[in-house]
């Protein structure tokens, strides 16, 4: 089990907030990495795992044009898959897995070029308001060496987004501590 999926599930229960997941490269490595931590059940919504391409625009919303335009394998995949599946199953936060894992380059990108994608209730003053966060990723070694480099990385990015947020709220509220400076 993943140590940072059991931090998640930890740090979103506290937080009364919820997740889920959309999934191409990594079929459903990321739900099984969360789901295998006891307690997960309070705040993981659920997954759809999008591998065709078509999926992508009819259970995620995706803009088909986009996908016909540039494939799969691209930052403003990644991030409308995240937003998709956010509003499709109702969570706070959505992740998102698109890339090549190999053996063969796909929609012009080399094996291991991968995007993944979060999105939530950002506050107000973030620069990612309305659009999520985005990282690209060029992992090497074999397919099962991706998916899984692919499954490590999506979780610390949510990790991190929700660390800077919650040393952005303390700041706050000690700004408030301290009259305003």
């Amino acid at each position: 089990m993943n140590s940072r999926a059991a931090d998640l599930v930890r740090l979103l229960t506290v937080r009364g907030e919820t997740l889920a997941v959309a999934e191409s490269l990594t079929g459903g490595l990321v739900a099984a990495e969360i789901t295998a931590v006891p307690g997960a059940s309070k705040i993981f919504r659920g997954s759809v795992t999008a591998y065709a391409t078509e999926l992508k625009h009819e259970l995620l919303g995706v803009d088909a044009t986009l996908l016909a335009q540039r494939g799969a394998v691209d930052p403003q995949v990644a991030a409308q898959m995240a937003t998709g599946v956010r509003k499709a199953l109702g969570a706070d936060w959505g992740l998102a897995t698109t890339g090549v894992a190999g053996p063969e380059p796909q929609d012009g990108q080399p094996v291991g070029t991968v995007f993944i994608a979060v999105d939530g209730p950002f506050a107000a003053d973030s620069p990612t308001v309305g659009g999520g966060k985005v990282a690209s990723l060029r992992l090497n070694g074999d397919r099962a060496d991706i998916r899984m480099e692919s499954v490590r990385s999506v979780l610390a990015l949510l990790f991190q987004e929700l660390a800077s947020e919650q040393t952005g709220n303390e700041r706050a509220q000690d700004t408030e501590q301290n009259g305003g400076f």
